[in-house]
Parts: C-alpha cells; structure tokens; sequence
C-alpha cells in the first residue's frame, strides 16, 4: 500500500526528534523500506495488465486515498525518490551528532513530501506534499547551509512562496473552470468534451511550475541554494524535488490530450526563448564558476532546459509526440541520479579537503582514485556520454523536437527569424531552438571536464594532500547511485 512509503519516513522522523532514536539507524531503516517497497510497488504495478487488480497499492482500510501509480510519470518518479533517499541517506554525514540528528529528519521529510506529491492523484494533496517538502529545505539551509545561508534560505523562500502562491491560484483556477480535482477526473473531463481554456490560467501554471523548476529569469535562487545546502538536502531537493513542476506540467499536458496545444500554444514561443536563457544564458554562467558547489548548483539549472524543450515540443504538436514525452521522462531519472551523486561526491571531497575552490585542488585523484572514478563517471553522464543515462534522455528528446517537420517553408512571421528559418529549409520555432540549443552540450562538456582536470589531475595541492580517504559507507552510497546510472544508460528500454 503506497500509504506506507509516507508512513514509514514521517514515523522515523518523530522517533528521532521526540524518542531520541539513534538517528543514523532509523534514517537507513526508513530509507531501505521504502526503497524495498517502492521498486515492489513499481515492478508489480508495471507488470500488472489490469490496472483494476493493483487497487490495492492506493487503497487502506477500504478508503481510496487518491494516491496512484497509474500517472504515467508516477512510477518513474517514485523510482528517483527511492533511490536518491537512499543514496542520501547511506551517505549522510553530519558534523555533529545533533546535527546528525536534523539532517536524518529534515532528509525523511523532504523524501515524503516528495514522494507525496508524486503518488498523489488529487490535485491539491499533490500540491500540498510539495509545501510540506520546501520547509526542511529552508530550515537547512538557514542552520547548517555554507555562506551567507540565511540570506540564500530566504531568497529561496520569497521566491518559491511567491512561485507557489502564482500556482495555487492557477491550479485553482483550472480545478474549478473544469469541475475536476484530481488528473485522472480532468482526463475524463477532457474526454467528455470539457476543453480547457484560458491564456491566462496557463500563463499562471508555467510562471508557478516554471519558477520551482528555476526557469529563466526566475531562476536565481536554485543555484545558490543548492551550493549553500547541506549535501543530503542538495541531492534529494536538486535531484528530486526540482522535478515537481516538470511533472506537473507533462501530467497535466496528458490530462488534456490534444487540447494541450491549445491550453499551453500561447505561450510556446515564449517557453522556448526562456529555456534557450536555461541552456546557454547559465550555461556560460557555470563556465565562470570557481567553487565546484556553485559549477553543480548552475549545471543543474542549466539542464532543466532540455526537459522543458521535450515539453515545448510535446505542446506543440498536440500531445501526439510519444517521443517527447518518454525523452522528458528518462531525463528527469538520469538528471536526478547524476545531479544526486554529484553532490553527494562534492560533500565528500569538502570533507576531505576543507574547500570547494577547485583551483585549490589539484591531483586529487593520486590520493583518492576512486573518488576520481566516480566524479569522472558522474561528470561524463552529466554532459551525455552515451551509455549513461542522460545520453538516452538527452537523445530522445533532441529527436523528438522534429517529430511531424518536414522540410519546406519557413514558418515564422517576423522577418529576420522568418529568414534564418529559411536558410535551413524552413526550420519552425521549436526546431531552431533546438538548434541552437544543441550548443549546451558543447558548454557542458567544458565546465564539467575543466573541473575534473582543476580537481583530480596534475600535481597534487595542499588541499588535495589534506585527504586521507573515504570511509565504506561513503563509497557505497556513491557506488549505488552511479550503478543505476549505467544500469539504465545501457537498458533505457527499462524506462521507455
């Protein structure tokens, strides 16, 4: 019953901050459950032909709780929670035992709320997880974050309470236009006929959804939170969290159907010059980072542009781009697991050399070869190695963007687009931002592989020679994560 994958972490949390229960322990505990029993609940579901019979993972007590595996993200989604807790978790090392203690809490809340919202069929629970989720964000960040925390926690709250006020208002908006409270009603509305209008509610979703997502311009706030973050908060919010609005924007895209190209059409054009800024505006912008928690914080916005190009293409024709969709859905996995195990690699080479400078760095590899591995493992993932998860994502949803084109005449009516257009056979907006979007990959394999050379190659720095290496636990919460990253690099069918 997925009600226990809520459960299970809410009461492991109150038997650590009230029963006093030994933090690490509990926490791992939680996190094996609901890792044994969301791939269970995953695996049966998936391979149950009659979506009837599997009622019982939404059911408890005879009361149906709205929360289902029957979404087409669900499963996916809840298979990135899982993991990333429990890399997490595995991996968590605080300075302190008090510390210990509310980094284990903060880390089982943000799991639930996530996993919350991404089993919620109920469209204000599904909101309602996700608040639930942001508290232990900004409570951490302002008590155990790096540098100017307060500051960065409460930039990130301003921004996400305003971003999820603009959502609200939106969602609430949609519910009562369409008479519909959950995805599945308002994919049977729409199938009855009911068509969602309305430029301004969608306007709403994408400013809402888009900003918790850091769209450009409203994207500030994410790269310095993460790098400010404690590093279970940074892997389990970047990694997973952030994909809250992606998922409900491609949800409620499938809830509409075809009607999808109407609800969200006004604003596409505008949606594609945004996440070009995501691509290419940040892009450079990681390119100057010297801080490696700052180089993550920035790539990890950087890349939300490509899903938001899987969107953009999935609008523009209507809903009937499978491509798109699935692109979208292996990236969002991919993204999650490398942005995780990135910064769980990053809290460990803070760890062992007291800075995150990577100029102050250097060989760092001589003393820890495993940890080179990984991060070199991580950082060619990140930038669509093929073989490694993003690549098939990153893939997918490149091909998809030209799903239905054909060449012919250009289709833009301003005059200088309208002539680019027509240079390269009649390329229509989604198309040429892709083209020019293409460039990101370029741009990611200069910072990533400029960073693995500051910090792993050629003469060992003084803070290199601080390490004295890795403890088990540290490599096996690396080793897990970077194990699914291969693991569906090579099988993505799996996701697909």
């Amino acid at each position: 019953m997925l009600i226990w994958l809520i459960l299970v972490p809410v009461i492991a949390a109150a038997l650590i901050g009230l029963v006093k229960a030994p933090a690490r322990l509990t926490a791992m505990a939680s996190a094996t459950f609901t890792l044994i029993m969301g791939l269970w609940a995953v695996i049966s579901t998936t391979l149950c032909e009659d979506c009837a019979s599997c009622a019982c993972w939404s059911t408890f007590a005879g009361h149906d709780l709205q929360f289902t595996l029957s979404l087409p993200l669900s499963r996916i989604m809840l298979t990135l929670s899982v993991l990333v807790t429990f890399g997490a978790i595995l991996g968590l090392k605080a300075p302190n035992k008090e510390a210990e203690r509310s980094w284990s809490i903060s880390a089982l809340l943000l799991s639930t709320g996530a996993i919350g919202a991404f089993l919620s069929d109920n469209i204000i629970s599904f909101y309602a997880f996700h608040e639930l989720a942001l508290i232990p964000t900004f409570v951490m960040i302002g008590y155990y974050g790096r540098g100017d925390r307060r500051t960065v926690a409460w930039t990130a709250t301003v921004y996400l309470g305003l971003a999820s006020m603009v959502l609200l208002a939106g969602l609430l908006l949609l519910c009562s236009q369409m008479g519909a409270w959950s995805f599945t009603a308002m994919k049977a509305a729409v199938d009855a006929g009911t068509v969602p209008t309305g430029c301004m509610t969608a306007g709403l979703l994408l400013a809402g959804f888009g900003t918790l997502v850091s769209l450009f311009p409203f994207h500030s706030w994410a790269a310095p939170a993460y790098a400010s973050a404690p590093t279970p908060i940074a892997m389990l919010h970047a990694g997973v969290l952030k994909k809250f609005g992606l998922y409900g924007l491609f949800t409620l895209a499938w809830a509409f159907g075809p009607a999808c190209a109407e609800f969200f059409g006004c604003w596409n054009n505008v949606l594609l010059v945004l996440l070009l800024g995501n691509v290419l505006w940040v892009g450079y912008v990681t390119v100057a980072q010297t801080r490696l928690d700052d180089m993550l914080g920035n790539s990890s916005v950087m890349h939300m542009g490509y899903i938001f190009l899987a969107f953009a293409a999935y609008v523009a024709l209507g809903g009937d781009n499978e491509l798109a969709f699935k692109g979208a859905a292996v990236l969002m996995l991919a993204h999650g697991l490398t942005i995780a195990l990135l910064f769980l690699l990053n809290g460990q080479i803070e760890s062992q050399t007291r800075t995150l400078e990577m100029d102050s760095m250097g060989g760092l590899a001589n003393k820890l070869p495993w940890l080179g591995f990984l991060f070199g493992l991580a950082g060619l993932a990140s930038i669509g190695l093929p073989l490694l998860a993003n690549f098939a994502g990153e893939f997918t949803v490149f091909v998809s963007c030209f799903q239905g084109w054909t060449w012919g005449e250009p289709q833009f009516e301003c005059g200088m687009l309208n002539t680019i257009s027509g240079w390269f056979g009649g390329l229509g907006p989604v198309q040429l931002a892709t083209v020019f979007a293409l460039w990101g990959l370029v741009i990611s394999a200069v910072y990533m592989l400029r960073a693995f050379r500051r910090i792993f190659e050629g003469e060992t720095g003084l803070a290199s020679e601080r390490a004295t290496g890795l403890s088990c636990t540290d490599k096996l919460a690396a080793a897990f994560l970077a194990l699914f990253i291969v693991v569906f690099g090579i099988f993505p069918f799996i996701v697909l």
